[in-house]
């Protein structure tokens, strides 16, 4: 009897290491947040050492290339739908904003970045219909970035495809003098989902997760997962944000029309473990909020 049950304590003990068995820590996970916005109560974050409220950035009236901060975001576009998020409240957006406009969170202390190297994570849920809602020709949820989408940028976009296609950007940086990767290059550092298809009253959890970012080495991964699938990944190359963190931006719904929920930034690359607990209990960060 005693034999039986020590040869299945040492099957199960095996068994949970096996790749894909492995559980996430709840506490682990919730450590690891660096900037988490419930967005039930108001258009802000309730956790992160940086600036915790939005800006809005607008083009330059008058000089092309350049662009203006205004304290602060339009209300009548950015709003609190209570009781209708996936978790509680959620962010809805109404409108698009003129002058290229976007709202900001500033990235310092906000961000896992590291200029000699560094892992992180971005978790947001959405509910948008891209087909019917977006009025724009692209559209970014969430994109960080210090000068632009395609020149050292992170983010997840739909195109002006008919369906629309969801995409997984991660472009390093452009050296001075230099052309840099353009979206449609067959080696451009993306991850594709043919007509996405999301519709206005379903709820979808997206994830990205990335590694060995700065390094200089062809090591980096950056990765998709939506409603806790791994979709792609962009690997087994060198891929440099080379950021002044102090200009970095975290922009979110960029001429975005829906919802947005439970958006949280990590000081890691997530497991696929811990994507499928994020997706199984949409509330875990909730305990971050600030009694």
């Amino acid at each position: 009897m005693f034999r039986t049950l020590s040869r299945l304590c040492t099957f199960l003990t095996a068994f949970s290491l096996l790749p894909g068995n492995s559980r996430a820590d709840e506490n682990e996970l919730r450590k690891a947040v660096t900037f988490y916005a419930s967005f039930d109560e108001a258009v802000a974050a309730d956790f992160g050492k940086g600036q915790l409220t939005p800006d809005t950035r607008y083009n330059h009236a008058t000089e092309k290339g350049q662009s203006v901060v205004e304290k602060g975001i339009d209300a009548k576009v950015f709003k609190i739908a209570k009781s209708k998020g996936i978790s509680g409240g959620a962010l809805e957006v109404v409108d698009v904003l003129p002058k290229n406009g976007r709202i900001f969170f500033p990235a310092k202390d906000n961000f896992a970045f590291n200029k000699d190297g560094w892992n992180g994570s971005i978790s947001l849920w959405c509910k948008t219909d891209p087909d019917k809602m977006l009025k724009t020709k692209f559209c970014d949820p969430i994109q960080i970035t210090q000068k632009g989408a395609n020149d050292g940028g992170l983010w997840f976009d739909f195109n002006d495809a008919r369906p629309r296609d969801l995409r997984h950007g991660a472009f390093p940086m452009v050296p001075a003098g230099e052309k840099g990767i353009v979206e449609d290059q067959p080696n451009s550092p993306m991850v594709h989902v043919r007509g996405i298809g999301w519709k206005a009253d379903d709820w979808h959890h997206v994830v990205l997760t990335f590694k060995n970012l700065d390094t200089g080495k062809p090591d980096a991964v950056t990765a998709l997962y939506i409603d806790g699938k791994l979709i792609g990944e962009v690997k087994d190359r060198a891929i440099a944000m080379a950021w002044d963190i102090e200009k970095v931006g975290i922009y979110l719904s960029i001429n975005y029309i829906g919802q947005l929920d439970e958006f949280a930034l990590f000081d890691k690359a997530l497991t696929l473990e811990e994507v499928t607990l994020l997706h199984k209990k949409p509330d875990l960060l909730i305990t971050l909020k600030k009694k």
